[in-house]
């Protein structure tokens, strides 16, 4: 890329992959594959990209991340703990070029819910009006508003907000009956997955 465009000023790390296994039937191949795919591919990406964005003092750091990089959920462990790193990455680099006095180096962070492009087919909301899946063109639409205001995080859908200040401000215990009362428990219970190509 590098070499036939030539420096990058909006660097959108959007790859993922999800095994849909609980952590105790996931083999480790899948496993390290959703680590290689979900997270490490942003620091490669970074590693590339970041030195001429720090050179110039522009840029534009965006992480395809997961609501479930904020909050777990039942039946994802590795992809949950793939997108909690990449919300961690994104935000500690982030708080290094403020250090660095790279003011002109922007990071926006992206948790939605499940947006239907088929990665998670089967899983649907106990409650769809207030946790719907997403359409792709919506989320762009928002991703692109949020890349244009410089903002920092994006939480789609907006009760996402409301329920990352419940999980920091109540017990576990009475978190966990919530998450069980919209579903989240069972969310993956009837998980699919996108159909593999032949």
């Amino acid at each position: 890329v590098k070499k036939e465009v030539g420096d990058v000023t909006i660097l959108v790390n959007n790859a993922g992959i999800v095994t849909g296994k609980t952590f105790i039937d996931s083999p480790e191949s899948l496993v390290e594959k959703s680590m290689e795919v979900n997270i490490m591919a942003h620091f490669w990406t970074y590693k590339a990209f970041l030195p001429a964005m720090v050179a110039a003092n522009h840029g534009h750091l965006v992480s395809i991340a997961s609501a479930a990089g904020i909050i777990g959920v039942n039946g994802l462990s590795d992809y949950c703990a793939s997108k909690f790193a990449a919300v961690g990455f994104a935000e500690s680099v982030d708080l290094e070029m403020r250090v660095l006095g790279k003011s002109g180096i922007k990071t926006t962070i992206v948790c939605p819910y499940f947006i239907n492009t088929g990665m998670f087919d089967g899983c649907r909301s106990k409650w769809p009006r207030l946790l719907p899946g997403l359409e792709p063109e919506f989320v762009a639409e928002k991703i692109m508003t949020a890349i244009r205001r410089d903002q920092e995080i994006l939480l789609l859908p907006r009760i996402l907000y409301f329920l990352l200040f419940l999980k920091h401000v109540l017990p576990v215990k009475l978190t966990v009956l919530f998450l069980d009362y919209f579903g989240n428990l069972h969310i993956m219970d009837s998980f699919k997955g996108r159909a593999k190509k032949d």
